[in-house]
């Protein structure tokens, strides 16, 4: 569920209210006055809110186990067996369905945009030898740790948490989000933008309001204009001792574990899993809702599709990425075919 200090919920609504807005039919023999307080991923939903399942394979288990109340469906397609006491809701788009209900909830859900007269809020709390330089501003409610500085023109919006010990540089941006201690964050940066998530159809594609938050645990640095964007509803969480290099793009909703090391121009799709101490080289790719186990390693401009798992401990390289040797073998064998049908007098 999205959280307070940085998104308004101006519910509750009647079922009724929710699924009009929708474009969805109240279900035969429910009762259209229930009240909907707020919208929760599959995981974290109980039974005051709604979730939805896309009927993506990979949210099978928590659609099969999750507490929500109700919950948006596709109307064709096979799904796990419901929880006895949750409501279907059949959507002819659950994606579009979503959007739209989301937007009723947290009409305000795009820009963090408030009104001060003073650059530092009075209602921000900041801790002994913070340093403040020139043109930083801060908004209500952010909080900053004990002697962190904050370099020239970047911004600190509402509701922000900002550990102890921190360096951030000139015209970084930070929204939605809580830093942990002794981060650093290189200029440039921006952390906690909506991701990149919409409902695509004839009449042009729609906003789905990103509703979560950005976590970057102790001790990471983030590097240069790199951008990691908000999940959609839950987190997007950069792990303990994490380095990431210039250039980097995070999706929303990715997962990347504790002191992994990722290079420049890296770009993660939204959804991934990235296990501890993964190493990824320069201008890697990964499709979204992929999953790299724990000490495997990406050679530089390595790439997966949607969806795909890395086993852990493994060295990939190629697009589409598989074990180097493998793949090393294969480029072997195409430069020999090359040089033989040069050869035998083929352009």
């Amino acid at each position: 569920m999205a959280d307070p200090r940085f998104f308004d919920n101006r519910g509750p609504f009647t079922l009724a209210q929710i699924c009009e807005i929708g474009g969805i039919a109240v279900p035969s023999g429910v009762d259209g006055a229930l009240s909907l307080f707020d919208l929760a991923d599959l995981a974290g939903a109980d039974s005051r809110h709604l979730t939805f399942f896309s009927g993506n394979y990979a949210q099978r288990e928590a659609f099969a186990a999750t507490r929500a109340g109700a919950c948006l469906v596709p109307m064709k397609g096979k799904r796990p067996q419901a929880p006895a006491d949750m409501i279907l809701l059949e959507a002819a788009s659950v994606t579009h369905a979503f959007a739209t209900i989301a937007a009723l909830f947290y009409p305000d859900h795009s820009q963090p945009l408030w009104s001060q007269k003073e650059a530092i809020s009075p209602a921000a709390r900041i801790a002994r030898d913070v340093v403040l330089a020139p043109g930083v501003v801060v908004g209500p409610g952010a909080e900053i740790g004990e002697g962190t500085r904050i370099g020239p023109g970047s911004v600190i919006s509402s509701g922000v948490g900002i550990g102890r010990g921190c360096e951030i540089g000139a015209n970084v941006s930070v929204s939605h989000a809580y830093i942990g201690d002794r981060v650093i964050i290189l200029p440039g940066a921006r952390l906690g933008q909506p991701g990149f998530g919409f409902a695509s159809g004839p009449t042009g594609h729609l906003k789905i309001p990103q509703l979560g938050r950005v976590i970057v645990q102790d001790d990471c640095e983030i590097g240069a204009c790199t951008t990691i964007d908000r999940g959609a509803l839950g987190d997007t969480v950069i792990g303990e001792g994490t380095k990431l290099d210039n250039l980097i793009m995070i999706g929303h909703n990715c997962q990347i574990g504790r002191h992994c090391v990722i290079a420049g121009q890296v770009g993660i799709a939204g959804s991934c899993v990235v296990e501890d101490f993964v190493v990824m080289g320069g201008q890697v790719g990964i499709g979204d809702h992929s999953r790299v186990g724990a000490y495997a390693r990406l050679a530089a401009r390595a790439g997966t599709a949607s969806g795909i798992l890395l086993s852990g401990g493994v060295d990939y390289g190629g697009a589409p990425a598989k074990p180097v040797r493998e793949w090393a073998r294969e480029m072997h064998a195409l430069a020999r075919l090359g040089k033989q049908r040069k050869q035998e007098g083929h352009d």
